[in-house]
């Protein structure tokens, strides 16, 4: 493959096994942008600024959503002292006090029951599950929206699924109504150009990509030949060289490997979901 500097660079980073040959798109500079992205969790001095603010905002509301019923909503939080209590909720990561804005990417349920309330109409249809799927499916195409435009302007962004360890006090702390949760969190900062963290590889296509129909045929040789490479990888950065598989499964062993999240059902009860 013959690629110009960076994307060639970006693309072997992100998929050394299977790189597929995008010399079709090397003058590509989203897809560019996109491989080089990386969880930024070290800043360097300076703010966020309000128009970039603006602009994320615009960008998470013109990504797709369901019925156009917009179900999220985002709390901005630069308050140190409130930085440093979500700090604490998602598990005490130190980039969630350190940053100077985190953003809270709310699947918000609340604001359709307060319109049908206002009109008198029913809204039963939000105590089922399938509307719960689309209000997370809605934040999240939201939040990768407004990563991507952060991270186009020359900020770093980390994703805190570590708002869910406690959603009942999360959910208190930022004043939310009955329906409504914080899904997720971003950091959002300029990153510290020494602490600069690597691209990591992702799955071979061929393990993700299927044609017409689902097919794993040869997943378990690729997933293994992609493991020994993350380790690889690792290594090669100075991190510990971990078996990728082996992490992933360890992940995924039980209820008590979720962080506390594996009460997840019984805090959205308490928080009004009622999921039938």
């Amino acid at each position: 493959m013959s690629l110009p500097h960076p994307l060639h660079d970006r693309l072997r980073a992100r998929i050394p096994l299977g790189t597929p040959d995008l010399s079709a798109l090397a003058d590509d500079a989203m897809l560019s942008a996109l491989l080089d992205h990386r969880s930024v969790r070290a800043f360097a001095a300076g703010d966020v600024a309000a128009a970039d603010l603006d602009g994320a905002i615009a960008a998470a509301q013109s990504a797709a959503t369901s019925s156009n019923l917009q179900c999220f909503s985002v709390v901005a939080v630069r308050d140190p002292a409130l930085r440093a209590r979500y700090a604490e909720l998602a598990g005490g990561q130190a980039h969630v006090r350190d940053a100077p804005l985190l953003l809270l990417w709310v699947l918000d349920l609340s604001r359709l029951r307060r319109m049908g309330e206002a009109s008198g109409q029913p809204t039963e249809a939000l105590d089922w599950l399938e509307m719960f799927v689309v209000g997370a499916v809605d934040v999240a195409l939201g939040a990768q929206n407004a990563a991507a435009f952060l991270e186009h302007r020359g900020y770093g962004t980390c994703y805190i699924g570590g708002m869910r360890n406690h959603p009942e006090q999360v959910a208190d702390l930022a004043g939310l109504p009955p329906l409504a949760m914080v899904l997720f969190g971003m950091t959002v900062g300029i990153p510290d150009p020494a602490q600069r963290p690597d691209i990591k590889p992702r799955l071979p296509p061929s393990v993700v990509l299927h044609h017409d129909r689902y097919d794993p045929v040869g997943e378990a040789d690729a997933i293994a030949a992609y493991g020994r490479a993350a380790a690889e990888a690792s290594a090669a950065a100075g991190r510990p060289a971990r078996d990728w598989s082996e992490d992933a499964i360890r992940r995924v062993a039980g209820p008590q490997t979720l962080s506390g999240r594996d009460r997840l059902r019984a805090a959205l009860d308490a928080l009004g979901f009622a999921l039938r």
